[in-house]
This record gives structure tokens, sequence and C-alpha cells, in this order.
């Protein structure tokens, strides 16, 4: 390998720009007009298992195998001339090894015409919907287990609830307060298995064109009311954006789970804040598994505060039902909104770290806004 690991034509780019993109930890290649690899990154030559030198006397059709969607994709992005993201795209081959599943950034080079930057993600968003199918699962384990808690734990929690009301108007303040304890936790357990019951509702869901603005705005003024009254709480909209294919309630329930969350997170953080994000991405499509077609999840939406983060070792099973970093928590608030946004054909991510923590959620726009069904046949 060369020793800066950058072909002469990327020198032509200046030392600095070098360093910069031998610094970061994702393969990195410039494609010329020609398909030649123009410039390759350092860890651009691990990934394609050669140095920089031998890739650019190679064309990337030397490396890619023929038909892969990662062609079409830069055709799509010297037409266009804009940026297009791609998950999901397997490019193995003989000489990279097979299942070489990766999450494609194409981007026009400024000021070279038909030069194209390629960043190449193994393991990112592929990871995420694995882990959003795996939510599922868990979703419908936790359905058999509420289904089973509602006839044998709610009709006796019942009758210690009535006994401990009866006994409360025949004994001494003492005797009240501990049958007004016990009233209290049955009626805990039960708003418990009553969550519960909600992953089991399989009835078809009601949805319409939404505008996620107004969604965004009535929890913004419950959160201002009540549980965030001290946070600042800033809005980044994109005005232009289309409406989203979705159920009003249940869109409520889920921005509304993740700002109590958020404001919680917050409670010891000097200037807290809340970002409620929303933004346009045209080039977003996803592979699903079970599908050859790619799905366009154009609309981002995200939910971001300045905490102290979520723990590493918590990150990974965070939309599991049962996990929790909180003292009195469930755990199943955001396996929850993770269902519901699957439910909508979506996918929701965390990405935390100190003093930021993202909850970003990619879904279908509504049908009449081009949206909803856009797919892309799989090559």
């Amino acid at each position: 390998m060369t020793s800066g690991g950058l072909s002469a034509d990327a020198e032509a780019f200046g030392d600095s720009a070098g360093a910069v993109l031998n610094a970061l930890p994702h393969p990195v290649v410039t494609i010329a007009p020609d398909g030649r690899v123009s410039s390759a990154n350092q860890a651009a030559e691990i990934f394609f298992q050669n140095s920089s030198s031998v890739l650019a006397r190679h064309e990337l059709a030397h490396f890619v195998p023929f038909g892969s969607p990662l062609f079409s994709l830069l055709e799509q992005v010297r037409g266009s001339g804009t940026p297009v993201t791609e998950y999901r795209v397997d490019i193995g081959s003989p000489r990279l090894g097979p299942d070489r599943v990766v999450d494609i950034y194409a981007a026009p080079v400024a000021e070279r015409v038909g030069y194209v930057a390629i960043m190449l993600l193994p393991r990112s968003m592929t990871e995420k919907i694995d882990r959003q199918l795996t939510h599922r699962g868990a979703a419908r384990t936790v359905t058999g287990l509420a289904s089973m808690l509602a006839h044998e734990i709610k009709n006796p929690l019942s009758g210690i609830r009535g006994a401990a009301q009866l006994l409360e108007a025949d004994t001494d303040e003492n005797g009240r307060a501990l049958t007004r304890l016990i009233r209290d936790e049955a009626d805990r357990i039960v708003g418990l298995v009553d969550r519960m019951e909600t992953f089991g509702d399989e009835r078809p869901m009601e949805r319409e064109a939404i505008n996620i603005h107004a969604i965004l705005e009535r929890v913004k003024a419950v959160a201002r009311s009540g549980f965030a009254q001290s946070v600042r709480i800033v809005e980044d909209y994109d005005p232009s954006l289309p409406p989203v294919h979705g159920n009003r309630d249940q869109l409520i329930q889920v921005f509304m789970n993740l700002a109590k969350n958020a404001a919680e997170a917050l409670q010891r953080t000097k200037d807290p804040e809340i970002v409620l994000r929303t933004a346009f991405r045209p080039g977003i499509r996803l592979s699903m598994p079970g599908s050859r077609s790619r799905v366009s999840l154009p609309l981002e939406f995200s939910v971001i505060d300045n905490g102290p983060g979520v723990p590493d070792d918590l990150l990974p099973y965070l939309f599991d039902p049962f996990v929790t970093s909180k003292a009195n928590g469930s755990g199943l608030g955001l396996a929850l909104v993770a269902k519901i946004i699957g439910d909508h054909g979506g996918v929701i991510e965390c990405e935390s770290q100190p003093r930021r923590t993202a909850f970003r959620i990619l879904m279908p726009a509504h049908a009449e806004a081009g949206g909803d069904g856009d797919t892309e046949q799989a090559t």
C-alpha cells in the first residue's frame, strides 16, 4: 500500500484533504467518468484488499460484480447531480468475498464533472433493520404474554382491590394507608398489563395523510405545559415536507413518548434542550427483508436532546420489551414506539453520545405525495 493511501489523482486535492480522508473509518473512493477508481482512502484499501495504486489501475467493475446496483447508483448521481443514499446493497464478489452488504452514500465531486465520491458503510443501517425485525419478534412474544396475564392476573387483582376497599371502611388511619397501598399497587399492575395488551392489537390501522408538524406542535404544547416546562424546545422543520401516511393518534403517542423520555433524561442537565427536526431525504431507499423491492422512506423525523446519553451496553437493546434504565420504568414505551413505526412501514434508530442523543424515524410519504408504495425493483 502507498504511504498516503491516495493515488496521484487524489493528491491534487492537497495533503490536508488526503489526511482527512484517511482519518475516516469508512471506505471512500472517487470514480472517474470512465469508471476508473480515481482515488481511495486507507479504509478503502483495506476493504478492497488492494493498495490505492492497484485500485487506480482498474475500473470499479473489476472489483464489483456486473449488474450491481452500485453502477445504476453512479449513473443516477451523474444524471441528477445530487447525492443519493442506498441501504442494504450486496456488492459481494469472488474478489471481495460473499455477503458484502453495505450502505452506500454517493455524491458528485464539486468542480470535477462526471466524478462521483462513494462512501461505503458496512454493517450500519443493515444491522438496524435486523434489530427492527428482532424488536417485532419480541413484541409478538409480549403479545402472547399479555394475553395470558390479562386472564390470569387481572381477574384476581380485581378481587384483591375490591377486598382492600372493603377493609378500608373498617380500619383506622394506619390500616387505611395500607389498604390504599394495596389498591394503588393493584391498579399499577393492571395498568402495566393494559399497556402490554396494546402489542396484541392486530386490527387494521386507519391511515391518512398527516401533517407531521401538526403532530409535533401538539406534542410540544403538552410538553411545555407539563413534563418539559423547564426545557427549551427548538423547532427545526422543513416547511415543504409532504404529508406522512399514518395514523394520527398513534403518531402522537410515538412522539409524546420520545419527547417525555428526552425530558426525563435532561433532569440533571444544565441548559436542557430538545430539538424537534423534520427533513426530506429523497435518496433514502431500503431493501426490506422478504422483498425484492426497494422501498422509499424519504421522510425523516428526529427528537434530539443534549442529555447524558444512553449507556453503550443498553443501546443495542433499547427497543426490546422490558429494557429500561429508569428505576421505576416498565421498559415498554420504546418497544411500543418501535412496533408502531414498524406497523407504519418505517424504521426507528437511536444514535447516542454525551450531550447528544437522537431518535431518528424514517417513514414513507402519503401516496398522493408520491411516497407511499414508491418502490424500485432491485436489480
